[in-house]
């Protein structure tokens, strides 16, 4: 598959829990980010194309927030390479306030390794 990236993914070094907001499940956690999408790692398979609001809880060191709220877009899923139980989602972020823009910024300047 070719890359169409722009951004350069940074490997995630924190533990960091993705969930929807309007039902509060957990769809993963965060495995790689970049300024404009990021990947995570799930249980289960996430077609590409769908719509989603989600939900990032945060912690002390990047926002006096409990969490910020944007939208995202699936643009592919694969089995994990070294995981067979494992997938992983690429979403795209397609709205975000500017507040939680800035806050997202710092998580991956922060966490991004």
């Amino acid at each position: 598959m070719n890359e169409r990236r722009n951004l350069k993914r940074r490997k995630f070094a924190y533990y960091m829990r993705v969930l929807d907001d309007g039902t509060l499940k957990l769809i993963g956690h965060l495995s790689d980010i970049s300024t404009k999408g990021f990947k995570i790692d799930t249980q289960n398979p996430i077609a590409p194309g769908l719509k989603f609001r989600l939900r990032m809880d945060l912690t002390s060191e990047v926002s006096n927030k409990s969490h910020i709220l944007f939208s995202a877009v699936t643009r592919w899923c694969r089995l994990d390479p070294t995981d067979p139980f494992i997938q992983n989602v690429g979403f795209e972020i397609t709205d975000i306030s500017t507040e939680d823009s800035a806050i997202y910024q710092r998580i991956v300047d922060k966490y991004g390794t």
